[in-house]
């Protein structure tokens, strides 16, 4: 009889949603999960080695999602999680019940993300409203995915 808690089956590609690298090795600009967000470094800072120890670094940053602020220190030898990030840029078709249709560019469209509240999703529903065409740049890292940006759409006309 098979055992039930070895029996797993994800809809997943087994690829992490985060990878470990050494904190000395983490630099400005870069991302790195604070507090289980994925975040954007934006203030680094090393402590010097102490009588009892490793030296620290200091870390500000900005979660890529919600722009919350987290700070966290950690020895410089130890391992820190960076979250895998991917950016897509989508052409924005159409907005319904504040969700947006996105195409790809193999031509899919998706219907399942919806026009994020903050500045960005104002300027989204702005040119959509004035009728351009643009592309929406979406960030996924950690099973989230928001819109972050737009970009003109390069016409070729």
């Amino acid at each position: 009889m098979a055992d039930p808690e070895l029996d797993f089956h994800t809809g997943e590609s087994g690829a992490s949603t985060t990878f470990p690298m050494q904190c000395s090795a983490l630099r400005k600009n870069g991302h790195v999960v604070l507090r289980g967000r994925p975040c954007k470094i934006v203030e680094m800072s090393t402590s010097k080695t102490g009588k009892h120890g490793h030296a620290k670094v200091n870390m500000v940053g900005i979660d890529i999602f919600t722009n919350k602020k987290y700070e966290d220190m950690c020895p410089s030898t130890h391992n820190m999680d960076v979250p895998s990030i991917k950016r897509t840029d989508y052409q924005l078709v159409n907005i319904n019940e504040s969700y947006m249709a996105l195409m790809a560019d193999n031509g899919d469209v998706r219907e399942d993300l919806r026009v994020p509240e903050n500045e960005v999703g104002k300027e989204i529903e702005t040119k959509f409203e004035a009728g351009d065409d643009f592309m929406v740049t979406v960030l996924s890292a950690m099973g989230e995915e928001c819109a972050v940006g737009t970009k003109v759409l390069n016409s070729s006309k």
